[in-house]
Parts: C-alpha cells; sequence; structure tokens
C-alpha cells in the first residue's frame, strides 16, 4: 500500500499493491503504533522538502497531529572580523518557516524551530527535545561520490534519530 498526498484539497491518495484487496480497518490506523501527535519535518527550502512538507501535512490531517517545522543554519568557519552567522539568513530563513507554516492553512497545527549546527545532529536533537513522534524528511537520492561530497544528512538521521523516519524522495521527471 502507498499513501500519497493530493495537490488539489489537502487529502491522501492510497493505492493498494496487486495482492490487496481493499483497504486496512479503521482499528489498524488507531493502532498506538500509529499514534503520531508530533511529525518533525526538517526543512532546506528545496523542492524536494517541500513535497516532503506536502506528505507531513496529510498524515498530519490524518492523525490529529501537530507538525513541528524545522530549517537548520550551518555556521560558517570562523574567520577573523566575520561574523559565523549572517543575522539577515537567519531573518529571512524565519520568514520562509513562517511562509510555508501559513500556506499549511487551519486544519493543521504547526510550529516552527529554527536551530544553528550541524544538521543531522541538529534534527535529532530536536526530535528528542520536543518528543516527535515520526520524522518525514526528504531525500535527493544521491549515490556514490555525489553522496560523499556533498553528505548524506538524512541517512545519518535516519541512523541517530530518537524515533520512525519516513524519507520521501525527490520526484523524477518522466522524460
Amino acid at each position: 500500500m502507498k499513501i500519497r498526498p493530493t495537490s488539489k484539497n489537502g487529502g491522501a491518495l492510497i493505492e493498494l499493491g496487486p495482492r490487496e484487496t481493499q483497504v486496512p480497518a479503521q482499528v489498524a490506523v488507531a493502532s498506538p503504533l500509529f499514534n503520531f501527535k508530533k511529525i518533525l519535518v526538517p526543512l532546506d527550502f528545496s523542492d524536494c522538502s517541500k513535497y516532503a512538507l506536502q506528505y507531513a501535512a496529510a498524515m498530519a490531517r490524518q492523525f490529529g497531529a501537530e507538525l513541528q517545522l524545522l530549517h537548520v543554519v550551518e555556521p560558517y568557519p570562523p574567520v577573523p572580523e566575520m561574523y559565523p552567522i549572517d543575522v539577515e539568513t537567519l531573518q529571512d530563513d524565519t520568514a520562509e518557516l513562517e511562509s510555508l507554516r501559513r500556506g499549511l492553512g487551519d486544519k493543521v497545527r504547526s510550529t516552527i524551530c529554527l536551530r544553528t549546527g550541524t544538521p543531522q545532529l541538529e534534527i535529532t536533537r530536536c526530535a528528542q527535545d520536543l518528543k516527535s513522534d515520526l520524522i518525514i524528511i526528504a531525500t535527493h537520492g544521491r549515490k556514490g561520490l555525489s553522496r560523499m561530497l556533498l553528505g548524506g544528512t538524512t541517512e545519518k538521521v535516519v541512523r541517530l534519530a530518537p524515533c520512525p523516519v519516513l524519507v520521501v524522495r525527490e520526484i523524477q521527471a518522466v522524460a
């Protein structure tokens, strides 16, 4: 079974596999295993992370959960006569987070959080501090050398997370 958000009404589309004949009963959704109350969504403002936010919004509506939108700013290495973190960048990032939060509408409770540090460490610390039940995070699906050079933040979050992690892959354009 696959669950995908719909773009028109904020609902979710459920696709059954070839061997599935019906959607599981409502009792399965109410299971304590899937009792999500707080869902953490790390955002880097890429299209891929905004796509993950769509998934998170659909799940938050389904479970009546609160979304916790997180952005982590990596500080620059200290250089003489240069501030490690640009104040304007923090203000812009806060404004972007607030804009995404308002875009969710009134049907989804949400909060925003801005942190500075190493992304994978701050994401897992935030999940622990806010007592998140689930992390929904995007991945660009890089492999090989590009993953080594650009890092594997999502992979590290999966290994370090104090709760389950749902990884949303970037949509590949079909040519």
